[in-house]
């Protein structure tokens, strides 16, 4: 496949990775699935936008370069078809590390939260965090020290798995195109094979 095409492939799987990782951001400011009377009873890290900033908006700017990438015109350096595909593929690779970075933050916000576990109503009647080193994780009887909201502890453990997850894809995804456009940039895209003069491979 071609460095172009591959890029566009890699943006276009960017696009549902970045959509998900804001809607799973979103419903975390909805414990349980419900509006919670105080914001201040919201786990720390629901506030970092993770999925908002890191696998979200920090993704849109990669997303819409990888897929530009196969439209660019390979002659658009002052007419040079050996520069113009060139530097838009080196282009591509500067924002691929911030997208890297971007997924990266979503990350560590997200694993961060995940051994902290949940911020709630504990069984002394104050708001706080009960779990100690994610020793929930394994003991799921621990979750009863979380009174309210209802099912905060599951709601919290899935979405910020789910954006994980998320992250490590889009890293994954960031890192191919790291390595496509620096080839790109080194031997040309494929498709501007004599595409201004007809004089052979760029």
């Amino acid at each position: 496949m071609c460095t172009g095409g591959c890029a566009k492939c890699l943006g276009g799987t960017l696009i549902p990775l970045t959509v998900f990782g804001i809607l799973a951001n979103i419903l975390l400011f909805f414990p349980g699935g419900k509006v919670i009377d105080n914001n201040e009873h919201l786990s720390e890290e629901v506030w970092f936008f993770g999925g908002i900033l890191g696998s979200g908006f920090l993704m849109i700017f990669p997303v819409l370069v990888f897929l530009g990438l196969k439209n660019n015109d390979c002659c658009g350096c002052c007419g040079n078809e050996r520069c113009g595909k060139r530097f838009a593929m080196f282009t591509s690779t500067i924002f691929a590390v911030i997208g890297f970075l971007g997924a990266g933050y979503s990350f560590v916000i997200s694993a961060i939260s995940i051994n902290k576990g949940s911020k709630c109503l504990m069984d002394n009647s104050t708001w706080g965090y009960p779990f100690h080193d994610g020793d929930y994780l394994n003991d799921k009887a621990l979750w009863s020290k979380c009174r309210e909201p209802e099912n905060v502890v599951s709601w919290n453990l899935t979405l910020f798995s789910i954006l994980l997850i998320i992250a490590v894809f889009q890293m994954l995804l960031c890192t191919i195109q790291v390595v496509n456009g620096l080839l790109g940039t080194l031997c040309g895209d494929c498709r501007c094979c004599g595409c201004c003069r007809g004089d052979g491979p760029v």
